[in-house]
């Protein structure tokens, strides 16, 4: 769901040994570089696309529980808030295990949270199945995906960031489409199932994430760890064993039994070796497996908790205010839309073309478009940044007015463009806080993106379970946005006060 113009991801190593200086890789910016951008693409079509498509999901489970609108939006939030939240935390996954292995295990995750939620026998269950296990496991596949983009690319990391986002938009309007057909045709729980093979596919995704620099094994170019003596060879148990020294010293052997006796003396000898051979390695593995771990943990930390100074930052604390704020409002329509279509009667209109679908077309369109015009040097990133919020906040109090498909559609389709802000996220957060603090910025954004997320729609359902109206949701979600936009209108105030301030402080120095 988001661009960047910078490196957005998180700069984990997927072999965290010590960094060396390395000759500019054939694969940057082209070769391989593009399977990156189309594992991406369709990481971004599985998972944030489902995410977008789980409205259908959410009526059936209304019709199956017969449980408050409320409780039942949970299941679909958790998933979209888990699959951010972990965001930092599967960090220390891609700086111990690597982005193949986070992103494979990410997918067999998910695909099990969607198959095992086709028992479900109430929607406790599906908290536990598909809000958690299939939003862990969105999280594992959804993260290496962007960062390996970021390493990939470097005079094209916004282009490439760019299109493989796209796959967000198309994702949302092909898995609606989709999960409204296997719901039609074989009912939910079979579309579950269904729709957990085809989570496989994260699997594919993450084995097409090829890091550029694979390590090898042991520390020597040679494969040779010097603190590990070599195997002995024959000739060395020929000097050095019984048989060597009595051949040595010219002696016969005494006897035929003698020479077996030495024979099999040797042999013991040599088994023996071979079992402290064994038992060498075993413990250089655990060591250096040890090492790993605990060099990964403390990348992870001192990457996210370390960054303290960002928390001292009015403007960058603002902004995640704004965050908290802002997401719920995005995500809220596609998962309420269709219960709302169902109320108004417009079900055979939107089974023709899905209002989720328009939302998720006119985003794609959104996100270039807006790109486009906030890199002109006439316009200020921050104001389209700002007249994208105040035009998604005022659709957004004008939904509940529409009682048409085509009032809801148009509605829709203003929501879906001015979402296309999202692309301009990594770009203001860099005007905050800088191009060195970026990575651990964005990740605390996107956490902050993921409890919005994870709030916004079960407090949607709730206040329709208490007015038995959907009107007062979006009202009330459209109020809480205006208070993070009104974090975004005291950034020039807190930038003068943070520029009046270090003036003062210099001059004091002087």
């Amino acid at each position: 769901m988001y661009t960047s113009h910078e490196d957005i991801g998180y700069d984990f190593e997927d072999d965290p040994k010590d960094k060396k200086t390395l000759k500019p890789h054939p694969n940057i910016d082209g070769g391989w570089a593009w399977m990156m951008v189309l594992s991406s693409f369709f990481v971004h079509i599985l998972i944030m696309g489902s995410q977008m498509a789980l409205g259908v999901l959410n009526v059936e489970w209304l019709e199956e529980f017969h449980q408050s609108r409320g409780l039942t939006a949970w299941v679909s939030s958790l998933s979209m808030g888990i699959t951010l939240i972990v965001g930092p935390f599967i960090g220390l996954f891609i700086n111990t295990c690597g982005c193949r292995r986070t992103a494979i295990v990410g997918g067999l995750v998910n695909s099990l949270g969607w198959v095992l939620s086709a028992y479900a026998a109430n929607v406790h269950y599906l908290f536990i199945t598909f809000g958690v296990t299939a939003g862990f496991g969105s999280g594992m596949a959804y993260l290496p995906a962007v960062v390996m983009v970021g390493r990939y690319f470097q005079k094209r990391r916004a282009l490439a960031q760019g299109l493989s986002t796209t796959g967000t938009g198309f994702g949302a309007f092909l898995m609606t489409v989709l999960l409204k057909y296997l719901c039609a045709e074989y009912g939910w729980r079979n579309a579950m199932f269904i729709q957990g093979a085809v989570s496989l596919n994260l699997c594919v995704c993450g084995a097409l994430m090829r890091p550029l620099s694979p390590g090898k094994d042991g520390n020597d170019p040679g494969g040779r760890d010097p603190q590990v003596l070599p195997a002995p060879s024959t000739e060395s148990i020929k000097s050095n064993g019984p048989v060597g020294r009595a051949e040595e010293k010219g002696d016969p052997p005494g006897n035929e039994e003698t020479l077996s006796d030495l024979a099999a003396q040797a042999c013991q000898e040599k088994a023996g070796l071979r079992k402290n051979m064994c038992a060498l390695r075993v413990l250089k593995t655990v060591s250096q497996l040890t090492l790993r771990v605990r060099k990964g943990f403390r990348d992870w930390y001192s990457g996210y908790f370390g960054a303290a100074s960002l928390f001292t930052n009015r403007m960058f604390v603002a902004f995640i205010f704004w965050a908290l704020f802002a997401y719920s409002s995005f995500v809220i329509p596609f998962i309420h839309l269709p219960e709302i279509v169902n109320l108004y009667n417009l079900s055979e209109q939107n089974d023709v073309f899905p209002l989720t679908s328009i939302i998720a077309i006119v985003h794609i369109f959104g996100k270039v478009i807006l790109g486009i015009v906030a890199d002109l040097p006439c316009i200020s990133v921050w104001n389209v940044f700002l007249m994208a919020n105040f035009t998604l906040v005022l659709s957004i109090f004008i939904l509940p007015l529409m009682h048409t498909y085509a009032g809801l559609a148009v509605i829709c389709a203003l929501i879906g463009f001015s979402s296309g802000y999202f692309s301009l996220m990594p770009v203001v957060t860099e005007d905050l806080v800088g191009i060195e603090h970026l990575a651990n910025a964005y990740g605390i954004i996107i956490c902050a993106n993921g409890i919005s997320a994870l709030l916004g729609p079960p407090f949607a359902g709730w206040i329709y379970d208490i007015t038995q109206k959907y009107d007062f949701s979006f009202y009330m979600c459209g109020l809480l946005y205006m208070v993070g936009i009104l974090f975004l209108l005291i950034q020039p105030c807190l930038r003068f006060i943070e520029q009046s301030r270090k003036k003062y402080m210099d001059g004091a120095h002087v």
